[in-house]
């Protein structure tokens, strides 16, 4: 089972992602960071197979942390997740600082588990 860290700033967000995730059998959420310095220290302290990052939070931003995560670790497998259906210039500075892919918001689960399957 591949162990995934949650990186968002919204309760609800995160819950309903966890859900989809667990309720697949093939994921394990191992933790769940409000932000993007949070997440650089769970990454290095829980090791996750892939980290699903919102792009826009408070404190450090998606991209910010995919940065600093990206000079640690250049195998590391981040998808970011955004409300922005995938569109714009973060979505394509996410990919070229290396994301794996973007969850849009609204979740639709076949295409979350898709993603993940794929990092």
């Amino acid at each position: 089972m591949k162990k995934v860290l949650l990186v968002d700033d919204s309760i609800s967000v995160a819950r309903q992602l966890e859900k989809i995730v667990t309720e697949s059998g093939e994921f394990q959420v191992v933790g769940h960071a409000k932000n993007g310095l949070e997440s650089i220290k769970m990454y290095q302290s829980l090791h996750p197979d892939i980290i699903c990052m919102d792009m826009n939070m408070p404190g450090m931003d998606g991209i910010t942390a995919l940065r600093t995560l990206m000079a640690l670790d250049r195998n590391i497998k981040v998808v970011m997740i955004t409300s922005l259906g995938g569109v714009g210039d973060k979505f394509n500075e996410a990919i070229k600082l290396g994301a794996r892919n973007v969850i849009s918001k609204p979740f639709e689960t076949d295409n979350v588990l898709k993603i993940l399957r794929e990092a």
